[in-house]
């Protein structure tokens, strides 16, 4: 479990689990919270159990068929029975202004992005990977909100590094063609055989949704700064590709 001494509202829980701690075999060992993967159903299920009874979550989690897109479904009103049997919606984020439900994200390099009001009062849960980063899902959560945006909190879970993130050309145009001050988080990979940049960059997706969260007129933004591509007590699909799913969690309490 990541542990971080972040102010968070007094009605508002947060957690990011890391590969540690569950029943699935190897290359799933042991945490792994995601039923697509290839890993057993059961296993998954088990973990699933094992994480909200020791987090002590009472409201149902919502779980999302994630798709790297930039839906948010607002499930405020989704009701317990609906969420203990429900089909994952195709979405990549999630609202709530009820303590009914809680919220769930999945990641295994993405960046988890978590964010309340400051009163306690609204939550949601965002997975950025780069194209929902660039196509503006982080904007889309937080339109969701009732208050202002000043009025935000934000908590960035475990993702790949800035140093481990390898992408081609055409990542990096299309975050310069929504904001040319992007260009200053991609950094030209050199090629070793001639001294020469290549057409690779190394993207820092932390940098770049601070910056966002920044221009939205969020001041309080809180990182993990830890890199799931490094860290082997994180799954990271780039470093291993078969492997399991870690979540990030936020729920408001009763």
């Amino acid at each position: 479990m990541y542990k971080a001494s972040w102010p968070i509202p007094d009605n508002v829980s947060i957690a990011m689990t890391n590969r540690h701690g569950g029943v699935s075999k190897p290359p799933f060992d042991s945490l792994n919270l995601g039923l697509h993967v290839g890993d057993k159903a059961s296993d998954v299920l088990a973990n699933r159990a094992l994480i909200q009874q020791r987090l002590s979550i009472t409201a149902p989690l919502l779980w999302l068929e994630q798709v790297h897109g930039t839906e948010i479904v607002d499930c405020t009103h989704l009701s317990a029975a609906s969420l203990v049997n429900n089909v994952p919606p195709k979405a990549d984020g999630s609202y709530s202004s009820s303590p009914h439900v809680s919220l769930a994200i999945m990641t295994a390099d993405c960046l988890p992005v978590l964010l309340c009001n400051k009163a306690g009062t609204e939550i949601a849960a965002v997975h950025a990977g780069w194209r929902g980063l660039c196509d503006g899902i982080i904007e889309t959560a937080v339109k969701k909100f009732s208050c202002a945006p000043s009025e935000l909190m934000a908590y960035l879970g475990p993702a790949i590094g800035p140093e481990a993130f390898e992408v081609g050309v055409e990542v990096k145009q299309q975050f310069v063609m929504v904001n040319k001050h992007s260009a200053q988080y991609f950094k030209p990979v050199v090629n070793e055989s001639c001294d020469k940049p290549s057409d690779k960059y190394l993207a820092d997706l932390n940098a770049l949704a601070k910056m966002g969260l920044t221009l939205l007129g969020i001041k309080q933004i809180f990182s993990a700064d830890t890199c799931t591509h490094s860290d082997k007590d994180y799954f990271s699909y780039r470093r291993d590709q078969q492997t399991g799913r870690m979540a990030s969690f936020i729920w408001l309490k009763s």
